[in-house]
């Protein structure tokens, strides 16, 4: 299976954070002298914004299942460490947002993660999280960079403590609590709900047993650093093992309800495959969620969306008089929008959704725990459910995404320049009505359908998404999108 090709640092090449942390290919831009570099200065950084009102001096350190990830992770901890500071360092892999919500209960000054997410296998990286139990925003990452370009910091006359500690009990206790966990418990022991779990060799591994306490049918949960030859990504061209399962399942047991779920490379991005097998983005889960959180939960709070999710996503949050928040593509400006406001629902296309009941962090387990919930509640699948909000909001269009892999950087740098130079006053056939450039280009088309062009913050990848009246014309002005760009 191929993957993007991937462009090698030129040395000195500063380090920079994308939508959330800091990757580059291992060995030859993720090296340990970095790693140790960045990772102290983080440790002081947070200690400058949250020291204040936590009074702490402890920085929890975690990890993924990535090539050498725990060995990072040591040195990591060891570097933070020698400036001065508490760690406390994970004994195991465990999801990110474990870290995130640790950080926040124990009141630390905030976590370092070493993970790549959903990168493909030559890729690991490190993510920042504040003490409030999410991303750090722009302006922390902004510093970090800023003295990363400086002095190396200097060590600590008095070194600080470093204890290991197993971050999974008390996790899965705090997830169990949020849902009708004995209700979910009784259906699947019961055998009324057959779930699934593609865990793509990543962190969320074993998860969802451990919560749950009853079997599930987990595949890909051994460790293999180079994820089968592709990525860690819950996009369908990954989980044909996971489709052939689940559509043989139904034709051999005729079960009663069944869901699968596919969790990314540290868990924090969730999809799903209703009982007949057909893959659920985010785009389909996300007003899923809200019908359920709104209707039968009562929860009450904003819906916060990034520029590429569903149009499909404002209407469901209309029809239970939810007010609708809209951001930039990046999980930590859901978080941003989180910590000022009461929210219900926060989620973005590729997969990360976030809740106003937790952390201001994704949580592809608690996302399975609610989505296991409302189908338990309700009686019905989840595709069944999709299809029931978009009758009720009289809403039907088709949406899909391709990425295409770029030479380089540079390339990404050329289109770029193209669409901030050029105005694109039609696409695929439809006259373009406005443009809207909060994050990448995001065309509105005089049928009602857009198209989006991003580029990846970590990869040189072109990100394209569409969302139009049926499925041809979303292919269409994909097939549109990718033309105009290879002839830049």
């Amino acid at each position: 299976m191929s993957s993007a090709p991937i462009s090698l640092p030129v040395n000195g090449s500063p380090i920079k954070f994308g939508t959330d942390g800091w990757r580059g290919v291992i060995a030859a831009d993720f090296t340990f002298e970095r790693v140790v570099r960045v990772a102290a200065i983080a440790a002081q950084i947070l200690e400058e914004v949250y020291g204040p009102a936590t009074g702490s001096r402890t920085i929890i350190v975690g990890f993924d299942r990535r090539f050498m990830a725990e060995t990072f992770a040591q040195a990591a901890a060891e570097s933070i460490q020698s400036v001065g500071f508490d760690v406390m360092l994970s004994e195991s892999y465990a999801p990110t947002p474990a870290f995130s919500w640790l950080a926040n209960q124990r009141k630390a000054l905030g976590a370092i993660v070493l993970t790549a997410s959903h990168n493909p296998a030559a890729y690991l990286g490190l993510k920042v999280k504040g003490a409030f139990g999410g991303s750090v925003p722009p302006e922390v990452t902004h510093r970090i960079e800023a003295q990363l370009a400086q002095e190396n910091p200097v060590g600590s006359a008095s070194p600080g403590k470093l204890e290991k500690f197993n971050i999974w009990p008390s996790y899965c206790e705090m997830l169990r609590s949020m849902v009708d966990i004995a209700r979910i418990k009784e259906a699947v022991a019961q055998g009324q709900l057959t779930v699934f779990v593609d865990a793509m060799h990543g962190a969320g591994a074993t998860g969802l047993g451990k919560i749950l306490e009853v079997p599930v049918q987990e595949i890909n949960s051994d460790r293999d650093p180079l994820f089968d030859g592709g990525a860690p990504e819950p996009l369908p061209r990954y989980l044909s093992s996971l489709f052939r399962l689940m559509r043989t399942h139904r034709r051999s047991v005729n079960p009663g309800l069944s869901v699968g779920f596919v969790f990314d490379g540290d868990a924090d991005r969730i999809a799903a495959v209703d009982g007949d097998g057909t893959f659920l983005s985010s785009q389909i889960l996300i007003p899923v969620l809200i019908e359920h959180l709104a209707k039968r939960r009562g929860f009450m709070g904003a819906v916060i969306k990034t520029v590429s999710g569903s149009d499909l996503i404002p209407r469901v949050a209309k029809l239970y008089d939810r007010p609708l928040m809209e951001t930039a593509i990046g999980f930590k400006y859901i978080a941003d929008r989180m910590l000022e406001n009461r929210v219900l629902i926060g989620g973005e296309e590729s997969g990360g959704i976030g809740y106003g009941t937790h952390v201001p962090e994704r949580d592809a387990l608690l996302s399975s725990l609610y989505l296991l919930e409302a189908i338990v509640h309700s009686g019905l699948e989840l595709g069944t459910l999709y299809r029931r909000a978009q009758d009720q909001a009289d809403y039907h269009f088709s949406y899909d995404r391709i990425d295409l892999p770029l030479s380089s950087m540079a390339v990404a740098d050329r289109l770029r320049e193209q669409l901030k130079t050029t105005t694109l006053k039609e696409i695929a056939g439809q006259s373009v009505v406005d443009c809207l450039t909060i994050d990448g280009y995001k065309f509105r088309l005089s049928d009602g359908s857009w198209l989006l062009i991003r580029f990846s913050g970590t990869e040189p990848v072109l990100r394209l998404y569409c969302e139009a009246p049926n499925l041809a014309q979303v292919r269409d002005t994909l097939a549109w999108a990718k033309q105009w760009a290879e002839g830049v």
